[in-house]
């Protein structure tokens, strides 16, 4: 049984058709990435029979006309009302409007480890778009305080005009000091385009690594990943100038086609301490997988990459990823009170932690697979 568990991930690893870069202009320059934020205050149509109709309505604006955007967000003060909103958004993408997409709470906000200023929604890659509508809806109390959407545009590097090359390591760090496992090739963050200025210059680290939560990034899974950079531009833009974090919240993110990309600044093979599971980020690693898992499966060579880098990691600190790690909540907004304490599996899910439905049934129902894998990987 635990040979063909195990063997599932590496059964799945069929390929993938990878969609080439835009045709651009060869002197066209790199240009900043840049966000909008538009105030949502009441209903600006009283009604929409295609609007969703979970809760009482709030918020329900009219088809608006937008500067460019490709991600979209929507943030509020009350980082705790991620449990009493519902939030809906349809945006316009070559003049054509989309369906509805429901956008889920994220999990870190005010009180997370960087002082975050703003709860709000995970970010959802619609792709080029320049307009959008959003529904609020409140099941039960009230409208949390400076709803805002938040339209972010990636901006264009002259790196997204050929696909990222994953580096390999130059020195003894690149292989476990106690495992057997390989540092898998990871596209460093000057190669997905990066800009510096935005993160907090100081890093800041645990003491170890000894859990990894997987998350998936709940942004859609219509992009090719030839625009992976784009999308993890865009995230790590929102993360920091929306949320107030202080750099990308996950440590490492992979893409459909296997693709593995350094998150959160501080050195790959360090202990750098993420934003990724509130009140957990203490002494773990976040992994995302990008995309939407709840029904859709992830594919072989993504699931592959996620066991390969966890692996890594683990293995730097002789971790059993079948085992129990013992780990002290920071924040009662998570699932356990602040002080207590919770044995989670060595490779957990965010929902293990938090109440979301992150990383997806999906892919939630393929950990065991990835821990079989990631233990016959670390010998």
């Amino acid at each position: 049984m635990y040979t063909r568990i195990a063997l599932s991930i590496a059964a799945l690893a069929v390929p993938v058709v990878l969609a080439g870069p835009p045709a651009q202009a060869e002197d066209r320059p790199s240009t900043p990435g840049s966000t909008v934020t538009l105030p949502l205050t009441g209903a600006e149509q009283q009604s929409d029979a295609a609007a969703p109709r979970a809760g009482r309505t709030e918020v329900l604006t009219a088809e608006r006309g937008t500067p460019a955007y490709s991600l979209v967000g929507v943030t509020w003060v009350d980082a705790g009302a991620g449990a009493r909103v519902v939030v809906h958004v349809r945006t316009r993408t070559g003049g054509v409007w989309s369906p509805w997409h429901e956008l889920h709470a994220g999990g870190e906000g005010t009180g997370g480890v960087d002082g975050g200023l703003r709860g709000g929604t995970e970010p959802f890659w619609a792709g080029r778009s320049d307009g959008i509508q959003v529904r609020v809806g409140v099941p039960d109390g009230v409208l949390p305080q400076d709803l805002r959407a938040e339209l972010v545009d990636p901006g264009e590097s002259i790196l997204d005009r050929t696909p990222p090359r994953p580096s390999r390591p130059t020195h003894a760090g690149g292989r476990a000091i106690k495992g057997h496992a390989d540092r898998p090739p990871i596209v460093a963050r000057k190669d997905w385009g990066a800009d510096e200025s935005l993160r907090n210059a100081k890093f800041k680290y645990t003491n170890t690594v000894r859990a990894a939560f997987v998350h998936h990034t709940a942004d859609g899974n219509d992009f090719p990943c030839s625009d992976s950079a784009k999308v993890l531009r865009s995230i790590y833009r929102y993360h920091v100038k929306t949320n107030g974090w202080a750099d990308v919240g996950y440590n490492f993110l992979v893409d459909k086609c296997g693709t593995i990309f350094e998150g959160r600044a501080g050195g790959t093979d360090k202990p750098v301490l993420g934003a990724h599971t509130l009140g957990f980020n203490t002494d773990t690693m976040g992994v995302a997988a990008m995309g939407t898992y709840t029904t859709a499966a992830p594919l072989g060579p993504m699931l592959i990459a996620m066991s390969r880098v966890i692996a890594w990691k683990l293995g730097l600190d002789d971790r059993d990823p079948k085992g129990k790690a013992t780990l002290t909540s920071s924040d009662s907004g998570s699932r356990y009170a602040k002080g207590t304490t919770h044995a989670f599996d060595v490779i957990s899910g965010h929902r293990d932690a938090f109440n979301t439905e992150c990383p997806g049934q999906a892919l939630y129902g393929q950990l065991p697979a990835i821990r079989n894998d990631v233990a016959l990987r670390v010998g």
